[in-house]
């Protein structure tokens, strides 16, 4: 299945996700579907433009406090991105809500992050890493 095709397919599923969400207790709100639709729409198009200028910025503040990558820290600083992403999202989106603050960002952006990851990959939707790169780069890196 080609890349685009797979990228096209995980658009609906990310969205369903979103929706989902909203039913948990985490102060994440959406008004309906087509929002969720553009909301995932956004929050893929943001991590893709944003995630390495975002860990450009922070790499200074991740080599301190993981030592210089001796403490296993660093996830958290890829949770702050993701953060980050899902707060700038729901701030342009209207009808995307996060009820409380930075709970409901931080929660809603783990939450989103791993269900979207186990979603996608047991409907054999995910694309590795260095593959979406390739897409997003050219050749050189797929």
């Amino acid at each position: 299945m080609g890349h685009s095709l797979v990228w096209l397919l995980q658009w609906p599923v990310r969205a369903a996700i979103l929706l989902l969400i909203t039913r948990l207790p985490l102060g994440v709100e959406m008004v309906n579907f087509p929002i969720a639709l553009v909301s995932a729409l956004v929050i893929g198009l943001a991590g893709t433009v944003l995630v390495w200028p975002l860990r450009l910025l922070l790499a200074p503040l991740r080599m301190v406090t993981t030592l210089g990558g001796l403490l296993p820290l660093g996830f958290l600083f890829e949770w702050l991105i993701s953060i980050l992403l899902f707060g700038f999202t729901a701030w342009l989106i209207q009808g995307f809500r996060l009820r409380n603050g930075l709970f409901s960002a931080a929660t809603g952006a783990l939450v989103y992050s791993v269900l979207s990851f186990i979603a996608l990959r047991s409907l054999g939707l995910h694309v590795p890493l260095l593959r979406a790169m390739g897409l997003v780069g050219g050749p050189a890196l797929g």
